[in-house]
This record gives C-alpha cells, sequence and structure tokens, in this order.
C-alpha cells in the first residue's frame, strides 16, 4: 500500500513530526476546522439567540461577536503545532510544567465529548427525521439507537486510520455540505422574515443577559478547537508563514457563518410557522416540520457528512493526547478506540437521560470558562519567550523520564497554574444560566454572565504579575531573552541550566 494512501493508518502518534513528513498546508487547516463546523451541530448553536428570545437581528449581532471573539482568541493557538510538530496539550507543558500539561488534556477531553455527542445527536435526529418523512421509517429509541451507533462508528474508524483520511472525508465536507446549506437558504427564503422580533425584545428585561448567553455560545465553537488545533496543524512544516497558518484558521471561522445563519435563519421560521418546537427547545423536530418536501434529501445528505467531519475532527485529537499520557499501556489506535468507546456510551445516556438542548448550553459555558484563560496564557506565553521552545523537552513525560527545561517544579509550572485555576474558578463564579447553573457571583451585573471576561482578565493579569515576581529561568527564553515581562525580583535564582534528564521512578 502507498505511504500516501487514505487507507494506511497512521504511524504518528505525539512525538515531534519530523519536517520531512510535514505534508499539510494552511488550506488543509481551513478544511479541517471548516469541515468540522459545516454540519448540523453548528446550526443547533445558530438557533440560540432565537430560543433565548432575540430578534433575528440581535442574533445576528451576537453571533457575529461569539465568533469573531473566539477566532481572536483562537488564531494564535494555531502556531504552537508548526513550531513543536505535537498537540497543544504536550505543547503547553512549556507554559504549565510536563505535568501540568494536564489542564490541556483535561480540555481536550471535555470539548471533545460535547462536540461529539452534539454532532452524533443533531445529524441522527436530522437523518431519521428526513428519514420518516420521504419513507416512512418510525421514529423511536430504536432507530435512533442505530442511527447513532452507525455514525459514532464510522466517525471511530476514521479516526483510526488518522489525519489523511480525516483530511480526506473534510475535503468533501467542505463543498458537499456548504451547496446543501445553500440549498437550505433557497428553501426557506419565501418564510424567512428579517424583522422577526422575537419574544424578548431590546430594552426590556433579560435582553442583555439573553444577548450575552447567545454570544457566549457563538463563541464556545471556536474555542472548542483551542487544544485540538495542534493535531493538524503540526502536519503544517515549521518554515510555514505565520500569518498564512492564523489566516486560514481566521477563513474558516469565517465560513462558520453560513451553518450559523442557517440555523438562525431557519429558527426564525421555526418559531414564526411551529412555535410549539421553540417552546420545547426541539430544532430539529422544528426544522423537519416546516422544511420543504424537496429538502428532506439534502437535509439527511448534511446529516451523514456534517455528522462525520464534525465527529472527526472533536474525537481524533483526544485519542492521540491521552496516548501521549500512557504512552506504556497505549498508542494512538488504542487510546482512540478507548476514547471513542466511552464517548458513544455518553451518547446514549446524554441522549435519552438529558435533555439535549439545555445541555448543550451548560457545556458552552463551561468550555468557555475553563478554556479562555488557559488559551490567554498559552498565548501571553508564546509572546513572552517570542515563540521559542524546547521540542525536545516537551517530550521528556511521554516517554517516562523527567527534568529537562519544562520540569519546573516537580513537573509543574506554579505561574501557570496559579494563573489558570484561580481565573477559572472566579469565571465559574460569575456564570448565569438561569434554571441550569447560577454562580454565587451569577447576579453580580443583573443576570448578565460575565464569566468569560473575568476569566480572560484575571488570568492574564495573574500571568504575567507572576512571570515578574517569580521570573522563570533563562533557558526557557531562549537566546533573544524575554519580552514584555520586567525583571521584577531581581534576587530570585534565575539560573538558565535546566535539570538534568532523568529516567522516572514511578
Amino acid at each position: 500500500m502507498s505511504e500516501n494512501s487514505i487507507m494506511q493508518v497512521e504511524s504518528f502518534g505525539f512525538e515531534r513530526i519530523p519536517d520531512a513528513s510535514r505534508y499539510a498546508r494552511p488550506i488543509d487547516l481551513f478544511r479541517l476546522l471548516f469541515g468540522g463546523c459545516n454540519t448540523f451541530s453548528t446550526s443547533v448553536l445558530g438557533s440560540f439567540p432565537v430560543l433565548a428570545g432575540l430578534s433575528f437581528k440581535a442574533g445576528f449581532c451576537a453571533i457575529v461577536l461569539g465568533v469573531l471573539a473566539g477566532t481572536c482568541l483562537l488564531a494564535p493557538m494555531s502556531l504552537f503545532g508548526p513550531r513543536n510538530g505535537t498537540s497543544d496539550p504536550v505543547s503547553s507543558g512549556a507554559h504549565f510544567g510536563i505535568h501540568g500539561r494536564i489542564v490541556g488534556s483535561f480540555l481536550a477531553l471535555l470539548t471533545s465529548i460535547a462536540f461529539f455527542s452534539l454532532a452524533v445527536w443533531s445529524s441522527g435526529d436530522a437523518l431519521v427525521g428526513g428519514a420518516h418523512e420521504v419513507a416512512g421509517v418510525p421514529v423511536n429509541g430504536w432507530t435512533l439507537g442505530a442511527t447513532y451507533m452507525v455514525m459514532a462508528v464510522l466517525v471511530l474508524i476514521v479516526c483510526i486510520y488518522g489525519f489523511r483520511f480525516m483530511l480526506w472525508v473534510n475535503k468533501i465536507a467542505v463543498w458537499a455540505a456548504s451547496l446543501m446549506f445553500v440549498a437550505g437558504l433557497i428553501a426557506f427564503a419565501n418564510l424567512f422574515d428579517i424583522n422577526y422580533a422575537g419574544a424578548v425584545r431590546e430594552g426590556s428585561a433579560g435582553f442583555w443577559a439573553a444577548f450575552v448567553g447567545a454570544v457566549l455560545v457563538a463563541l464556545s465553537n471556536p474555542v472548542s478547537f483551542a487544544s485540538a488545533l495542534g493535531d493538524w496543524a503540526r502536519y503544517i512544516p515549521e518554515r510555514t508563514p505565520k500569518h498564512r497558518v492564523m489566516g486560514a484558521v481566521f477563513a474558516a471561522q469565517i465560513a462558520t457563518f453560513v451553518p450559523f445563519f442557517f440555523g438562525l435563519a431557519t429558527a426564525t421560521v421555526i418559531a414564526t410557522k411551529a412555535p410549539a418546537f421553540i417552546a420545547s427547545n426541539d430544532y430539529v423536530g422544528g426544522l423537519l416540520a416546516v422544511s420543504p418536501r424537496w429538502f428532506l434529501l439534502p437535509m439527511c445528505l448534511i446529516a451523514i457528512i456534517g455528522g462525520m467531519s464534525t465527529g472527526t475532527t472533536a474525537l481524533y485529537g483526544t485519542g492521540l493526547d491521552v496516548s501521549s499520557m500512557f504512552p506504556r499501556f497505549l498508542n494512538r489506535v488504542r487510546a482512540t478506540l478507548l476514547i471513542g468507546t466511552l464517548a458513544i456510551a455518553f451518547i446514549f445516556i446524554g441522549r435519552f437521560a438529558f435533555n439535549l438542548v439545555e445541555s448543550v448550553a451548560t457545556f458552552s459555558t463551561l468550555i468557555d470558562t475553563f478554556s479562555c484563560p488557559w488559551m490567554a496564557i498559552m498565548v501571553i506565553g508564546y509572546v513572552t519567550r517570542r515563540g521559542f521552545y524546547l521540542a525536545d523537552d516537551l517530550q521528556v513525560f511521554n516517554r517516562g523520564l523527567h527534568g529537562g527545561h519544562y520540569w519546573f517544579t516537580r513537573g509543574w509550572n506554579l505561574r501557570a497554574m496559579g494563573a489558570w485555576l484561580p481565573a477559572a474558578l472566579i469565571g465559574l463564579s460569575f456564570v448565569n444560566l438561569p434554571g441550569q447553573f447560577v454562580g454565587p457571583l451569577g447576579h453580580f451585573a443583573g443576570g448578565l454572565d460575565l464569566s468569560v471576561p473575568v476569566s480572560l482578565l484575571v488570568s492574564s493579569v495573574l500571568y504575567l504579575t507572576l512571570l515578574t515576581l517569580f521570573q522563570e529561568p533563562d533557558g526557557v527564553y531562549g537566546p533573544q531573552g524575554r519580552r514584555f515581562v520586567r525583571d521584577g525580583n531581581r534576587s530570585v535564582r534565575r539560573g538558565g541550566e535546566a535539570p538534568a534528564i532523568q529516567q522516572n521512578s514511578y
């Protein structure tokens, strides 16, 4: 079988990918990012402003603001993969310590299971519902369960084969799903009213709370890729210009306005023609109820193609990361099988035991609250170190060793941990999701959810302060030294020597 065959199981795991084996281009990163969003799961997120009672215009503004803000946070994260040739959780060891990288692994696990489940749920519901309208297939627990299982297993197979197969799937998904969404816009053009007013008018009580909540849901989509971006960008050659890599991220997220606005526009049609589905938070059921019959087949195609692309981009990186945490027991394929099996179990428990749409809002807010301060620390660290990293030292833990430049305090960098943990907990206390979760300070701003701006501000200020008061060894900064971090405490020992790398005793 050819070395470049998509049917060849990927051989690379968490170790740095050699320059000679990096064949991806920024356009490939665009395809993976956009393909992973170009599905019904993103349309479900796009329907949230209407479900929250906002007008079309207010919902439009909320989505634009959320996606752009999330993209500005996400784009710099694309630089770690080409630089270090490994996943972002492994790269985070440079700032959090080689044990502290577990923070990135936790975020990767949380987001991958959440968005993998959302992709399979929404696509499975649309596929079964469309098949019911076209061919009379019954809609019940058995047909839904069978569809979820088939889609989940197909996604798992793609992830096991690895990056090249996943890239091929997303090349198809980008064009096919986009054409189907354009067909959908045509299908609903005569039913859509741009002046849809919504249930919560601007200036009324609860408007800003609903608006901010919709912004956070939209922001969670780009933010959800933070810990997974390096899984694909590591195949891009290190010499690739940074602006091209970040530009691919921006372009991909701007392209997600297609499924986002499809979800927003169709939600207004559902609210007008079939309001009972809005009241029950059943976007997919409402879409089936108001869709022209000719659009049912394109809807089924979106469900299949989109579910595959989103599911693979969500699940692939977590298997890679888990294999790096337990290298003695799990390679990439085994870890992917393990995480995939757990995710499939979660799909069935979550779908049949909980309210899907309400759970999405909760997961989105938690992902934002925990991921945004982690991203801020990573980006600040990249800037202060001028993009200098010792890629081999990042692999110390994965090889069963200890020591190196990123050992810090027994494998933990207390500066980054001391900024992330308080920021995440303080941000969590400002969460305001009525009926789901309200933090102790959730009512501080009259019902506005301030979790993300608070966690971002606290993490940034704390991290820069700790870098100044408790300086890191000069060796982690490279020959050009530190940037934007002043020497605030000169009495601190600032040796550039790293602890010797030794075999772990555990």
